[in-house]
């Protein structure tokens, strides 16, 4: 490096309180050609004056990071996360890299369905990534038509894996909390979007608090089943999807992810798994997961993240 190049670098270090971060690791290739993922999807709140104390975003910020780095996943999306939050979040995380846009105008404004990736393992395809809005029409910024009183997104990315030199596609999303007729129009739209991805042989992640559980026709549609949707019936998805927590912790009663700031008490509340990680057809199911905080205060959102550990062998 040149010295300008090395006062540079002290300048940012001394800009950023003299945090010094350790240069990224190179990964080791895997010499089974296996794509190995730690996947994670994460509703991490949005920062608003109703949460106070122990609620409040900058109360939880190290809670929100601290899950993360035990979770240790490879990629993962979060959902809710305004600008500033998203500021945060990559700040605290230089490990990984970033995309995603605020849903009101497609910049700033508006929560983001963001996806973080670990940039020392993965390269992004600048020019196969985006966001789309689930909408009559999906290439608007704010636009919503379905019934949904906030507007709804999906964000996707094709990232490069460095360690087998293969690809994959990650898609994120944050469906309608109160319109099952909204749900019943994003299904189609986003399978969709994934069946038309430049590279259909590259395999599939998708993250995404759906607001909806197993059970409902909108999200067994990605399941492979035959539903009905929006009054329309739909033969089975063709490239279905799995679902790890299903295959691995189906017979597990308390699944919650969806808890309102309460304890883990058990209740007729404890089905509300509306956070999901699907994977297209192919991958090894190797572990799934609620991260579940120890007590009530130590929670760092109103959503318990779920993740899942899979691979897609050569």
């Amino acid at each position: 490096m040149r010295k300008s190049g090395w006062f540079m670098l002290l300048l940012a270090l001394a800009a950023g309180g003299c945090r010094k971060e350790p240069p990224p690791k190179t990964v080791a290739v895997r010499e089974d050609g296996a794509l190995e993922l730690i996947l994670c999807s994460f509703n991490i709140r949005y920062e608003g004056n109703q949460d106070q104390g122990w609620k409040s975003w900058p109360n939880r910020i190290d809670r929100v990071v601290g899950t993360l780095r035990e979770i240790d996943p490879d990629v993962f999306g979060v959902q809710e996360s305004q600008h500033g939050q998203s500021a945060d979040l990559r700040a605290s995380l230089p490990g990984y890299d970033f995309f995603g846009v605020g849903r009101d105008d497609g910049k700033r404004d508006g929560e983001y369905s963001a996806i973080l990736w670990k940039k020392n393992r993965f390269a992004a395809d600048i020019e196969d990534q985006g966001t789309f809005w689930l909408s009559d029409f999906p290439e608007n910024p704010g636009s919503k038509t379905w019934g949904n009183q906030v507007v709804r997104v999906a964000t996707w990315v094709r990232l490069g894996d460095r360690s087998t030199g293969r690809s994959f596609y990650v898609f994120n999303t944050h469906w309608d909390h109160r319109s099952q007729p909204f749900r019943e129009k994003a299904a189609p739209l986003l399978a969709e979007r994934i069946d038309g991805r430049r590279h259909p042989e590259d395999p599939v992640v998708l993250l995404g608090d759906f607001n909806a559980t197993r059970g409902n026709p909108a999200v067994d549609y990605f399941m492979g089943e035959k539903v009905s949707l929006a009054g329309e019936s739909r033969a089975p998805w063709p490239n279905a999807m799995m679902d790890p927590y299903q295959k691995l912790k189906g017979n597990e009663e308390n699944r919650r992810t969806l808890h309102f700031w309460r304890a883990n008490e058990d209740s007729r509340r404890n089905r509300l798994k509306v956070d999901h990680v699907f994977v297209s057809q192919g991958a090894r199911m190797l572990e799934a997961g609620i991260k579940r905080a120890a007590s009530l205060e130590a929670q760092p959102s109103d959503h318990h993240p779920v993740w899942a550990k899979v691979e897609w062998p050569e």
